[in-house]
C-alpha cells in the first residue's frame, strides 16, 4: 500500500463503500475493540448465531449438509458450549476490490480465552456480510458478545486488477446476506 494502512482503508471504504458501516476510529471503551486498526479492521459479529448440536445425531458432510446440525440463536450474546461451534455472520458488509485479498484472523482477546475465529480469505471481486466460523475450544461454556469484535481483516493490495475476480467466476458465496450454510 501507497499510503499508510489505516488512511488507505478508510479511503476505500468511504470512497468505494469497501467497508459498511463503517467505524474510522478503533472503538475500545468496555467493549472488544472493534473499526480501523494499524493496518486492518476490526470487524464485529452480528447478533445472529448459528449453533452446531448432535440433539439429531447428524454427521457433517460438507457435500450434503443438514441444517437440523444446527440451532439459530438471535441475542446479545451466545454462549457456545464446551469444544463446540457456531457459525456468525459480520455487522459490516464487505465489498473487496478487484486488486485486494484480505486475511482475516482471530482477535487476541477471544484467542485467549481459548475461542478461535476462523474465516477464509476474501477473493478480489467478492461482496457480502461474512460468515464466521467461531470453536470453543475450552472445556467450559464460552461466551461471544454480539456487536463487538471479533477478528481482523488485513488487507493485501495487488499492482493491478486479479484476471479472473470472484465476481466474474460468479462465486457460490457472493452477496450472501445472513450465516451462509456449506454449499458445493
Amino acid at each position: 500500500m501507497g499510503v499508510k494502512a489505516d488512511r488507505w482503508i478508510k479511503k476505500m471504504a468511504l470512497e468505494q463503500r469497501m467497508i459498511e458501516p463503517f467505524e474510522e476510529k478503533q472503538m475500545r471503551d468496555n467493549v472488544i475493540s472493534f473499526g480501523v486498526s494499524s493496518y486492518g479492521y476490526d470487524l464485529r459479529v452480528s447478533d445472529e448465531f448459528k449453533i452446531f448440536t448432535n440433539i439429531n445425531t447428524t454427521i457433517i458432510d460438507p457435500k450434503n449438509f443438514d441444517p437440523a446440525a444446527l440451532v439459530d440463536l438471535k441475542g446479545d450474546v451466545c454462549i457456545i458450549p464446551p469444544n463446540s461451534f457456531v457459525l456468525g455472520r459480520s455487522v459490516e458488509y464487505f465489498r473487496i476490490p478487484e486488486n485486494v485479498i484480505t486475511v482475516c484472523v482471530g482477535k487476541s482477546t477471544y484467542a485467549r480465552c481459548g475461542i478461535i475465529t476462523n474465516v477464509t480469505p476474501f477473493e478480489p471481486g467478492w461482496e457480502g456480510f461474512v460468515t464466521l466460523e467461531i470453536s470453543n475450544t475450552t472445556p467450559v461454556p464460552a461466551k461471544i458478545y454480539a456487536n463487538e469484535g471479533i477478528a481482523q481483516v488485513l488487507f493485501f493490495e495487488g499492482d493491478e486488477p486479479c484476471e479472473v475476480s470472484y465476481a466474474t467466476k460468479k462465486g457460490k458465496y457472493q452477496a450472501q446476506t445472513g450465516v451462509t450454510l456449506p454449499k458445493i
